[in-house]
């Protein structure tokens, strides 16, 4: 019977990708949210706030998430051209590079270039692109992918403050729509470590602590403003 092992690692790029995008849509519209609040604002001011950083923030994710990953692909696309081009020119010497390479990994160096000559054989590019450049179609770069994962994942971390606003009473609004929003950070941050195996209250804590403290930023920041135009 063949013995499969699963590894956390696999799941590092959209674990990051979901937590940072749901992390996002909570503590930026919450803080939002306990800021117009905290300033005195009509209960409908605050869910139009609440709406348009929600709308705001998933925009901006995705627009940020598909620069970036773009740049990203685009020098993938880069590095891959260039290696065919030096495949075409000098295949001995993308022979001998990759033989190094399995050398300093701890082949012998005759077993070194049969492996590098037969992986070659079956596809030179992919064989350097694996192991000289670090590069996989699972870990390739895709900015739409990562555009609309981090919109979706904003959109639904956002979306808990906006649901609050809607039935928390006015008089209790920040409170309530903070209260409600540290619970669910602390659940995200518990989740997260569990699937990344580290430990559940140190991942709770890292993402609530920094939660907490942009609300009451903000929260200080439409009192003292509200005070002021008031």
């Amino acid at each position: 019977m063949a013995h499969r092992e699963r590894h956390r690692s696999d799941r590092i790029g959209w674990l990051r990708a979901a937590v940072l995008g749901a992390n996002d849509g909570i503590v930026s519209t919450a803080s939002l949210v306990v800021g117009v609040a905290a300033a005195d604002a009509t209960h409908q001011g605050v869910l139009v706030a609440g709406i348009a950083g929600l709308v705001a923030g998933a925009l901006s994710m995705a627009a940020g998430e598909y620069v970036s990953v773009s740049s990203q692909a685009d020098t993938e696309q880069a590095d891959l051209s260039r290696e065919r081009k030096e495949l075409a020119a000098e295949p001995q010497a993308e022979e001998d590079e990759l033989t190094d390479i399995y050398v300093q990994r701890g082949l012998e160096s005759g077993l070194a270039r049969t492996v590098a000559r037969q992986l070659m054989a079956k596809g030179a590019l992919a064989a350097h692109a694996r192991d000289e450049l670090g590069l996989t179609d699972e870990l390739a770069a895709r900015p739409l992918q990562a555009a609309l994962a981090s919109a979706a994942t904003f959109a639904i971390g956002a979306g808990v403050p906006v649901l609050t606003i809607l039935v928390a009473p006015t008089t209790t609004l920040a409170p309530i729509v903070a209260g409600v929003s540290i619970v669910c950070l602390v659940v995200l941050g518990s989740i997260a470590a569990r699937i990344g195996g580290a430990p559940m209250l140190v991942g709770a804590a890292r993402v609530t602590i920094w939660g907490m403290l942009a609300m009451l930023a903000t929260a200080v920041v439409g009192r003292l403003f509200g005070t002021a135009v008031g």
